[in-house]
């Protein structure tokens, strides 16, 4: 039995950066993943989509485990949020919000083992969601980012100077999707204590 993989321990400068702004290199990673529309706090269909995610997660750890004598650690959820235009993203517009949420794989986690877990987790569970997630490599490349702490209500600020101070002065602009790591389980964290990566992916202009 080998030792358990942590992932954002070998990864921390991408899931535990400082409280400052930074650029990084983000490379491909596999995700499971699973998209969907509308206010995260009132449509059905996230809460559903994370249940889903968490189950479909897990159950391929142990899977994993099984299979393969490895054990790792989950890892935490993620998103991607946007809205079509982009410019009518906001805060005061959530019901407009389209995203995809998902929770990074290791490397050893094939299609096969995830098709596999699947079809495991609908058996004992029949989620609504489940046949939605997919299994997919999402790569970002160049990208700025910053730890948040506290409640994710008080991110505006620190995305304001990220979009309109931090990546002009790099010399960057803006291409994809705004991407937030939740480090912490808000049902059981404080929001004073709640940590954030936020993530936007940059081109150099010129």
């Amino acid at each position: 039995m080998s030792d358990k993989l942590d992932l954002k321990k070998s990864l921390a400068s991408l899931y535990n950066p400082p409280r400052t702004f930074g650029l990084v290199e983000v490379p491909p990673f596999n995700f499971l993943m699973i998209d969907g529309k509308g206010d995260p706090r009132t449509a059905p269909a996230y809460g559903e989509s994370v249940e889903a995610l968490y189950a479909a997660a897990y159950t391929l750890k142990f899977k994993v485990k099984k299979a393969l004598g490895i054990d790792y650690a989950v890892m935490p959820l993620e998103g991607l949020w946007w809205s079509e235009p982009i410019e009518a993203f906001s805060l005061d517009r959530r019901d407009l919000w389209q995203w995809t949420m998902m929770i990074l794989q290791p490397e050893l986690v094939t299609p096969d083992l995830v098709q596999s877990a699947l079809s495991e987790t609908q058996k004992k569970k029949q989620l609504p969601r489940l046949d939605q997630i997919r299994f997919e490599s999402y790569h970002e490349g160049l990208s700025v980012q910053i730890m948040h702490l506290g409640p994710y209500v008080d991110e505006a600020p620190t995305l304001h100077r990220l979009h309109h101070e931090y990546i002009p002065a790099q010399g960057c602009e803006m291409v994809g999707k705004h991407h937030e790591i939740y480090l912490n389980d808000p049902n059981r964290t404080e929001p004073a204590k709640l940590k954030t990566v936020l993530r936007q992916p940059v081109r150099r202009k010129g």
